[in-house]
């Protein structure tokens, strides 16, 4: 058996196979390409206003302040600022609850809109389980994760398959550019085409997303480099994501707070800032913590931020609950998706920096590994990456589509070649010759 044809049917039957799960996380795919610009825009108008050209924010303290006496039910547990003119200072009280406040009046602009998160989230569940709950997830996050194995067969196979024998511009024009044609033909050609210009974008976005679907891809990562992977944290299979590796939302600030804030569980600062905040808990009176809120201080120590890296963009606090506990501060230097422009300080009330963690202080398998969870969607590029991978997610619908139907194709010709011989096997002899 020739190498081609030994490679083509597995290549077709993993396609007839997955087909159908692999077009559904390649639709859903698409429409998640732009999730944070599009949750951002659905917040436009919740924007700060400076009064004049020369008008300077309001300490963050005094904001913090003022969102206190307006909901005292609630108790803020991070608040994010942008480096932009009109960014807002965003308060986070729970998972789903972001306020926006003006940053130089303190006036509440609103809380960040739902329904355009509603229906991303909706679409996120039909990409990662199919749109299945509860314990059926468990099984869909199966599925999915093996379709896109064998789409990662489908993917590299392919570019064996599309390659023509003959290194002609006769067949190879039918592989990279496309034809006028109909019916077999064209789905061919734009099965060779679409194949072949985005193999490369399409093979990282789908083999990156092994990690994020199982494990044992999780923690091959870590071995590949000779690291022993870190300790799970619990969760079902698949559940490597977890801790807000899903896809991020949000406004100015807010976008890059859910996507780097320390509420993530970083490694370094955070762990360090969590001991201490216990250890200050336990030091406190008896019956309460201090009457000084736990924001107090934060101003001095924010500036301490913004000068340890004055390229900032976005920077994140995260509120312990003692007034005594260190603060941690997310600096993101990119637009939220970027894990190699990120950066944790940790200070004490004093302003004595408890710990300070960059991408380069992770290990070899750590900056693998959150390179690759924002290379599934190509965020680690920025703008551009996300278009490149949008891209190569949308060729991967017609892919899918016009493998489908070149095999619905084959198997109606084989089909009418079958009834052809049975034909002829049931004629009579004499009428046969």
């Amino acid at each position: 058996m020739k190498l081609r044809t030994l490679i083509f049917w597995p290549h077709l039957i993993a396609g007839v196979i997955a087909g159908t799960v692999i077009l559904v996380m390649s639709v859903t795919g698409v429409l998640l390409t732009y999730e944070r610009q599009m949750v951002e825009w659905s917040n436009r108008d919740l924007r700060s206003t400076p009064p004049t050209a020369e008008a300077q924010r309001l300490p963050v303290e005094e904001v913090l302040a003022g969102f206190a006496r307006w909901r005292p039910d609630l108790t803020p547990a991070s608040v994010a600022i942008g480096a932009e003119v009109d960014d807002p200072v965003i308060v986070s009280a729970g998972p789903q609850s972001s306020f926006y406040l003006d940053a130089y009046t303190g006036r509440v602009l609103g809380e960040g809109r739902t329904g355009v998160r509603q229906f991303l989230s909706d679409v996120r569940s039909w990409h990662r389980w199919l749109a299945y709950e509860g314990e059926s997830r468990v099984t869909a996050k199966l599925v999915t994760g093996w379709s896109n194995v064998a789409f990662l067969f489908i993917v590299l196979s392919g570019f064996y398959l599309w390659i023509p024998r003959r290194w002609t511009w006769k067949h190879l024009r039918p592989v990279v550019l496309f034809a006028s044609a109909r019916g077999r033909a064209r789905d061919f050609n734009w099965h060779n085409v679409i194949g072949l210009w985005s193999v490369v974008p399409l093979a990282i976005v789908v083999a990156s997303a092994v990690p994020i679907s199982f494990q044992w891809g999780n923690d091959l990562v870590y071995r590949a480099v000779g690291e022993e992977p870190p300790a799970r944290r619990g969760g079902g299979p698949g559940e490597a994501r977890a801790g807000g590796e899903g896809r991020r939302g949000g406004g100015p600030g807010e976008r890059r707070r859910q996507a780097g804030g320390p509420e993530r569980g970083r490694a370094g600062g955070n762990a360090a800032a969590g001991r201490a905040d216990a250890a200050a808990r336990e030091d406190a009176p008896e019956g309460g913590s201090s009457a000084r809120p736990p924001f107090a201080g934060l101003d001095a120590l924010l500036a301490r931020a913004t000068a340890k890296e004055p390229e900032w963009e976005t920077i994140t606090a995260r509120l312990p609950e003692s007034p005594r506990a260190p603060l941690a501060f997310a600096i993101d230097r990119g637009d939220g998706g970027q894990p190699q422009l990120r950066s944790t300080l940790t200070l004490d009330r004093s302003g004595r920096a408890v710990s300070y963690d960059t991408f380069g202080d992770q290990s070899l398998g750590r900056r693998i590994r959150s390179i690759m969870r924002f290379a599934h969607t190509g965020e680690v590029l920025g703008l551009a990456g996300q278009t490149v991978a949008g891209l190569a997610t949308a060729g991967s619908v017609v892919l899918v589509w016009t493998g489908i139907a070149l095999a619905l194709r084959r198997l109606r010709a084989w089909l009418a070649r079958r009834r052809t011989r049975q034909a002829v096997d049931s004629m009579p002899k004499s009428s046969a010759a």
